[in-house]
């Protein structure tokens, strides 16, 4: 780690969920000043437990709030906090739209006004639809199948907007399917969490049609150097870049290995597609980003789910299967 970081304020918006939370842990490890700021609708304050930070309990769509955060004359803004995901936001559009769209903005507009050095706004590989892999930059999808998929490219194009238009440097960082610690089941959350949790009760994997589906599973800590990297690399203002493994994993691949890590006797069962889940395959192309951040994803899967799966063992007390 270089000091580049180094007495910075850095304010970190969804700052306790998996993604926030290890990246607050590693900001904090480099002598930044970190400003959390998070509604708790998505993880638990525990996730930041022992950790030398500011923390605000709010939502980016509250001007007030922001203005609260933005107080503390933040350098760089990480903005992840977002309603997650497809499922939620197929129930909750206008929620969705809300968080995701009108909270994007406002935290667009006062970092503009501040005159932050760079925000890094957290996007989603959702946004390529079904377009054919690999997925590159800045290609997305104009036919969203959910309003997540809708509201993460408006965020982007909001970003986009602020730096041609107030000068703000900006990056879209699109993110592959993330896991890692920090992460606990529920019900809009991702795949690996349920998978580890039902394995560990000896309860079945569902995998929906024939598991066959690819997606990029990318280790935490590898999305966290890729958006510090978005934060310091000059180059990255005002890009596009993909943050992922760069490899297809089907989805009965990562059911069997969690089955096996955990000793697990479960079983793998299916069940009917999901209407807005169609996508067949999700693999990102890092050539941009390699060549303009040096982005080098170093976790393989079965190594990343061995993390997850003790951290899950280790947490057991915070989780309840539903």
């Amino acid at each position: 780690m270089d000091d580049s970081f180094s007495g910075k304020t850095v304010l970190v918006t969804g700052g306790v969920g998996v993604i926030g939370s290890r990246l607050v842990r590693h900001l904090v490890q480099r002598h930044c000043n970190v400003v959390v700021l998070d509604d708790l609708s998505s993880a638990s304050p525990w996730n930041l437990d022992g950790v030398d930070c500011r923390f605000i309990n709010g939502s980016v769509e509250d001007n007030g709030t922001l203005d609260l955060a933005f107080n503390h004359k933040p350098h760089l803004v990480f903005h992840l906090a977002a309603l997650f995901a497809n499922q939620n936001s197929v129930e909750h559009p206008e929620r969705d739209l809300i968080v995701n769209g009108m909270g994007t903005l406002r935290l667009l507009t006062h970092a503009a006004d501040q005159g932050v050095d760079r925000v890094v706004y957290s996007s989603s590989s959702c946004v390529y639809g079904e377009e054919a892999v690999p997925h590159r930059e800045p290609g997305a999808s104009l036919h969203p199948k959910t309003p997540y998929q809708a509201t993460k490219l408006l965020g982007e194009m909001y970003a986009s907007f602020f730096h041609s238009m107030r000068a703000l440097p900006v990056v879209n960082a699109r993110l592959f399917n993330v896991y890692g610690p920090g992460e606990l089941p529920g019900k809009y959350r991702n795949v690996i969490p349920h998978y580890i949790v039902n394995a560990l009760g000896g309860f079945p994997l569902e995998v929906h049609g024939s598991g066959d589906q690819t997606r990029d599973f990318t280790y935490v800590d590898d999305i966290v150097t890729g958006l510090c990297l978005c934060a310091e690399k000059p180059a990255a203002i005002g890009q596009t870049l993909n943050l992922g493994s760069g490899k297809e994993v089907s989805i009965r691949t990562v059911a069997e290995a969690i089955i096996e890590l955990t000793g697990s006797r479960s079983e793998i069962v299916s069940s009917p597609f999901r209407s807005w889940d169609r996508v067949q395959r999700r693999c990102a192309d890092l050539t941009l980003s390699k060549r303009l951040l040096g982005f080098d994803p170093r976790w393989d899967l079965r190594s990343g789910l061995q993390e997850t799966v003790a951290w899950i063992k280790n947490s057991k007390e915070h989780w309840v299967r539903r």
